[in-house]
């Protein structure tokens, strides 16, 4: 018999974080997260997206196995802002039992219901900043620090409860080798030149800093278009500094300025760390911090984490000159493959901008979406 419990303490906390660790045993492509800053970002009192966020944390048992866990999530600000009257659900992991996987979703619908909401999708995380998506390709490559990994019969438990794909998502990837730099080289001087745009280079962390609430602002204008966006907070501006900026190696952050110097356009890549959390195997020590820092300084793969250009300047060369900054950073830092972590496939603007590069998708992921 399936039981479901929700969940708040810190000891079962921390049993939530830790039953992927048992489901992925010995799976060669599964990403462990870090213990710790999972626990962390569960935090009510320190992750500031729980200002905005109703949340439930749930398990399910059979006796006294734990055997599936879900989050059901409520996001005030999509509900007030966009009009989006949906309930997430996120960090859905679970047995190949489709008696395990109905009873965590049948949780989530019971709230979805009581809040009269109208639907309910995922697997999503609180906000834009999470991950997102159900693995439906590509089982065979490793994932990343910022994508969710999955048994390939999530989807078909899924589409047996009545769940249909809501967005579709793909991530490719293309060698450093294969870029045609002559398709930006070329036209960067003249970009310069027209329109007074200046690339900002960074070696030193604490330098971005007084950049990144204004990076944030152009983030915001940038995806506010998409379906999906919800904006992001000052708090979790702040939050994303403290939690993310110190894994990032400074010289793989790359902005321009307007000839006035407001900020126009941006992207964060980061090493790819999948490998590096693989030997860590959640915890930073005693090992695992030397593998992280050991894959910072020596960037073989990195992951394009966030673009973004500004709506009035989109189409106007902003990505190229991006792009050259990143090539010649590259090819110092000796980087042979360069991988895009999930995007809409219905974001065109984003498309436009890797339109010259030769990229293979090597894995797709979808939401899925349910009426209550």
């Amino acid at each position: 018999m399936i039981t479901i419990q929700e969940i708040s303490s810190k000891r079962d906390l921390k049993k939530f974080v830790k039953f992927p660790f048992e489901l992925y045993k010995n799976n060669r492509y599964w990403v462990p997260p870090i213990i710790k800053d999972e626990l962390a970002s569960f935090d009510k009192d320190e992750n500031p997206v729980f200002e905005n966020a109703e949340t439930h944390f749930f398990l399910a048992y059979s006796d006294t196995k734990i055997v599936g866990r879900v989050v059901a999530i409520i996001n005030q600000l999509e509900i007030e802002k966009l009009g989006i009257n949906k309930i997430r659900f996120g960090w859905f992991d679970f047995i190949d039992d489709k008696a395990v996987s109905k009873a965590l979703l049948e949780k989530v619908a019971e709230i979805g219901k009581t809040a009269n909401l109208e639907y309910m999708e995922g697997p999503m995380g609180f906000s834009n900043m999470d991950k997102v998506g159900v693995l439906t390709y590509g089982f065979e490559h490793i994932g990343s620090m910022v994508t969710w990994y999955n048994h390939p019969y999530y989807q078909s438990h899924l589409e047996a409860l009545g769940f249909e794909v809501e967005k579709e998502y793909i991530e490719s990837k293309f060698t450093f080798a294969s870029i045609k730099k002559e398709s930006f080289q070329r036209i960067v001087p003249l970009l310069k030149k027209r329109y007074g745009y200046k690339a900002l280079d960074f070696t030193k962390t604490k330098d971005i800093m007084p950049y990144i609430d204004e990076m944030f602002e152009v983030f915001n204008e940038a995806y506010a278009s998409l379906s999906t966006f919800v904006p992001i907070t000052t708090k979790q501006v702040a939050y994303f500094k403290e939690k993310y900026l110190p894994f990032i190696n400074p010289e793989m952050i790359k902005f321009v300025a307007n000839k006035e110097g407001k900020l126009i356009g941006f992207s964060i890549t980061m090493p790819s760390f999948s490998k590096a959390l693989q030997k860590a195997n959640g915890k930073l020590f005693p090992f695992g911090l030397f593998h992280l820092l050991k894959a910072k300084k020596h960037p073989e793969h990195v992951d394009f984490y966030l673009i973004g250009v500004h709506p009035d300047y989109q189409g106007k060369g902003v990505s190229g000159v991006l792009f050259d900054q990143f090539y010649t950073t590259y090819s110092r830092l000796g980087v042979e493959w360069c991988y895009r972590t999930p995007e809409l496939v219905d974001n065109k603007a984003e498309a436009a901008i890797w339109k010259n590069f030769d990229v293979e998708v090597f894995a797709k992921r979808a939401t899925f979406k349910r009426d209550l």
